[in-house]
């Protein structure tokens, strides 16, 4: 990429003069220039790999640069996502978005995707445009974004981050790259890697990768230096050290292998989350009583919360004493993770024992830890205290 006689566009003596540096380098030029101003480039997710990426497009003068998010904006969002500030909480993502890269550079056409990448917008969506940059941080999208980059035959640029290491490659099969599913062949069991929610993550190292995305952008429509085609680079920040992998195309990948399985978007395929409610967790009030035999693994804030009230179950908080600071539901019980094996003689076993965490991901492990040790009635909730604010109560405190 760019295909031999790609698009170019005219530039204006205002955007020759804000472009002077990059015309100055070599293999740029004007013409690469007017490259990048015909080119069209998605950033999905308005987050913290998304915002150094679109801001760094779009003063590149990338001409159309599309920003897909459903989210809104949240306080702790603006410890790393810098496409944001405070008077944006509680506003769509995009229209942040959207503000502060025009503001950048007026010269660009931003279109906004309020609605997100779905299972069935994607084809149509990625088609409209040249290259995919993937800021998303978690397993279902990621997925969903690189089966449709595979499906539409368009480059997909990934990025992710975990507390203080960071990954970028270039996935592109059309150009003999490897995907995704080359690498990471099916996702992680639900909850056992923590996101950054539960885990923390540097915010200057959201700015390293997305940089970094936006790099392998412009080099991809440029024709410029080597993508990073069939390599993984690895970033460690504590250390600073920069390691690069080689990661082949697996010839049984069921989306880009011999003989591919994945044809199209499945809605399903991209499910990843909570288990499904048992119809005895919810079909009757009665069912409330959850005697152990029927007693699930799981279950939605709702039900749980219906469940709380009849003042038959216990509601134990494995979250950390600060998030509990933050926001806490009344009646309930705390007890940080790491502490949960010292207190088992102090949890009741006669009763539901629910367990909440922050998103689910502590709470899942905590609840296996329990039954395992007899404690038969212990029920995870799903989506953790976050779900319960966004979907309950919206007084509680987002973090």
């Amino acid at each position: 990429m760019p295909p031999p006689g790609a698009p170019t566009a005219v530039l204006s003596p205002a955007e020759l003069a804000r472009y002077s540096r990059h015309i100055l380098l070599p293999g740029v030029g004007v013409e690469g220039q007017q490259r990048l101003a015909a080119a069209k480039v998605l950033v999905i997710g308005a987050g913290g790999l998304g915002s150094p990426a679109a801001l760094y497009l779009a003063a590149a003068g990338i001409g159309t640069l599309g920003i897909a998010d459903f989210d809104k904006v949240e306080l702790h969002n603006l410890q790393r996502q810098i496409l944001h500030d405070t008077t944006a909480v509680g506003h769509p993502k995009v229209a942040s978005a959207s503000t502060r890269l025009s503001a950048l550079n007026p010269h660009i056409r931003v279109v906004v995707h309020a609605e997100g990448v779905t299972a069935a917008n994607a084809l149509a969506l990625f088609a409209g445009y040249d290259v995919i940059v993937d800021g998303t941080d978690h397993f279902p999208t990621r997925y969903l974004n690189n089966d449709a980059a595979v499906l539409t035959r368009r480059p997909l640029v990934y990025g992710s981050i975990f507390q203080f290491e960071g990954q970028v490659s270039v996935f592109d099969p059309t150009r003999g790259a490897p995907c995704y599913r080359c690498l990471f062949p099916s996702p992680p069991p639900a909850g056992s890697v923590p996101n950054c929610g539960e885990a923390g993550v540097l915010g200057a190292l959201c700015g390293t990768i997305g940089s970094l995305q936006a790099m392998e952008a412009i080099k991809l429509i440029l024709g410029l230096g080597e993508p990073l085609h069939g390599r993984l680079v690895v970033f460690d920040a504590l250390g600073h050290r920069f390691r690069t992998l080689n990661v082949r195309r697996d010839p049984a990948c069921p989306l880009c292998g011999t003989d591919p399985q994945i044809h199209e978007l499945r809605p399903e395929r991209y499910a990843f989350g909570c288990a499904p409610l048992p119809a005895t967790a919810s079909a009757a009030p009665a069912a409330l009583v959850m005697p152990p035999e029927t007693s699930p693994t799981e279950i939605d804030v709702a039900t749980a919360r219906d469940l709380f009230a009849t003042g038959t179950a216990a509601l134990l908080d494995v979250r950390e004493p600060y998030e509990h600071a933050i926001c806490q539901l009344p009646g309930s019980q705390l007890v940080p993770m790491r502490e949960v094996p010292a207190m088992l003689d102090q949890l009741p076993r006669d009763r539901p024992l629910l367990v909440l965490c922050h998103h689910g991901g502590r709470s899942e492990r905590v609840t296996r830890f329990l039954r395992s040790n007899g404690f038969a009635r212990a029920t995870n909730i799903c989506g953790g205290i976050d779900a319960w604010a966004a979907e309950l109560d919206p007084s509680l405190q987002r973090y």
